[in-house]
């Protein structure tokens, strides 16, 4: 079977390596592009204000990853870290991961347990609401969207968070460390697209703005004979709104993921 996986790259790689092992014709067709900021002199002001907050909160492994890179270009100017006591806070395993790789000790790190299944702002808030009280502060480092026509829904993700914590009293900034953008495709890659919304293939989508960028590749498709597994319940909604002729739900997990392919053969 053909899996078309649209994480960012390099998960999506990775992860398209992984299901080629498991006997899958699975291919890399990322759906939104990183890069770091032209400007990075908030993100090091930042950093020297640390000793500020009771936690950050990481978005994604990308905002883990431009975050630290701003620490380095520190270090070279003779800044140290002293703020030993903050927590960092991220909702998916990955983005654990990519802390522990920057150093952070895990016994810092608040996220969801692999074997909960459910790695949302939902279920870190009920992991980290007792360490919030009034007048503490809380950092959300994220990435952006530059000259985005269509934000995300208000509500969910970050922003539910913010909302959460400004209730328990404490104040919350955020701090752009990446911008996200749609990729472009040449002729090839919209003809493949094409070829998949219609030939059985299985699309991962782990993102709802990838799926505002899929509909702007490809504005005319028809998606109802499109088969995909979705990696949370707002995303599988986004995508029967788009058209998706079936769509499966799966946690945001390789194996999770991989099962619920294999039971749409």
């Amino acid at each position: 079977m053909r899996v078309i996986v649209t994480r960012v790259q390099p998960q999506a790689q990775l992860w398209a390596q992984v299901l080629c092992q498991h006997g899958h014709d699975a291919l890399a067709l990322p759906l939104i592009e990183t890069a770091g900021l032209p400007d990075t002199s908030a993100l090091r002001q930042t950093w020297q204000r640390l000793p500020e907050y009771l936690a950050v909160m990481f978005v994604s492994a990308h905002a883990v990853v431009h975050f630290f890179a701003q620490k380095e270009a520190l270090a070279q100017t003779g800044y140290a870290l002293t703020a030993t006591t903050i927590r960092a806070w991220g909702t998916g395993p990955g983005t654990r991961t990519a802390l522990l790789q920057q150093g952070v000790p895990a016994d810092r790190i608040d996220s969801p347990a692999m074997r909960g299944g459910q790695f949302d702002s939902e279920t870190l808030w009920q992991l980290v609401q007792d360490q919030v009280g009034p007048g503490q502060r809380v950092l959300i480092v994220r990435g952006d969207t530059p000259g985005s026509a269509e934000p995300a829904p208000q509500g969910v993700g970050r922003d539910w968070l913010a909302q959460r914590l400004q209730a328990a009293g404490a104040g919350v900034d955020c701090v752009v460390a990446y911008q996200r953008a749609a990729p472009v495709w040449n002729a090839a890659r919209l003809a493949l697209a094409a070829t998949a919304a219609t030939d059985s293939s299985v699309w991962v989508l782990s993102s709802a703005e990838a799926l505002r960028n899929l509909r702007s590749l490809l504005p005319t498709q028809n998606w109802s004979r499109a088969l995909a597994v979705a990696t949370h319940e707002r995303i599988a909604q986004a995508a029967r709104q788009l058209g998706f002729g079936q769509v499966a739900l799966a946690n945001p997990t390789l194996d999770s993921v991989l099962a619920s392919i294999e039971s749409m053969s």
